[in-house]
């Protein structure tokens, strides 16, 4: 890693815990610089302001979930078990990152510039991940054909978001984020595939 790319990494690893312990408006960039060990005008050598530095939190993140999500899907053999390691390590992540988890599920919605003009690819990446898995259950013959793709997608997401949002809000004391998970992926299973007898026993892979 150059200097320069540990200075940026500093600099958001720093913001996360600011933005987690004051809030994305009342965070101030000093604060940011300050933990990450720089000059206050350093931050604007790598971003623009708060919501760049933000919207890259969310970017880079997203990027090491996905690649966990697939070495955990790519390690299962049955589309059942691949959907549930998804929705395992979705909380896993939530679970093992809990600041990150509360900036990503409360600090985030704070920010005006990302939620009008995020444009990012990883949110989609993320989504369509979950997409393939259904259209791959059903051309095995597993899912239901007349479940669509983008709307199991979305269900799936805000199921996992909504959870996660819960388990931050209630200071991580009232939810059991693995038994969430198979609950999560019991329900979904049981209303999605043609064989529910195979999804009995709620084993995760």
């Amino acid at each position: 890693m150059s200097f320069k790319n540990d200075k940026r990494t500093r600099i958001l690893r720093a913001a996360v815990k600011v933005f987690a312990q004051k809030g994305f408006y009342n965070a101030k960039v000093a604060e940011i610089a300050k933990g990450a060990g720089v000059a206050d005008g350093t931050i604007y050598l790598y971003f623009k302001g708060k919501d760049e530095i933000l919207i890259s939190i969310f970017e880079e993140e997203m990027a090491k979930f996905i690649a966990k999500a697939h070495a955990q899907i790519e390690s299962a053999s049955q589309i059942d078990h691949k959907l549930r390691a998804f929705i395992h390590t979705h909380l896993d992540f939530v679970k093992n990152n809990p600041k990150l988890a509360q900036v990503f599920q409360l600090e985030l919605r704070q920010s005006n510039k990302f939620i009008k003009e995020y444009t990012g690819s990883k949110l989609k990446e993320y989504l369509n991940l979950i997409g393939e898995l259904i259209s791959e259950g059903q051309r095995q013959g597993v899912i239901r054909a007349d479940i669509h793709p983008g709307l199991a997608k979305r269900a799936i997401f805000g199921a996992l978001d909504e959870v996660a949002t819960q388990w931050v809000l209630l200071k991580r004391n009232k939810y059991d984020l693995r038994q969430s998970a198979d609950q999560i992926a019991d329900m979904f299973l049981r209303g999605v595939t043609n064989n529910q007898t195979s999804m009995k026993g709620g084993a995760s892979p």
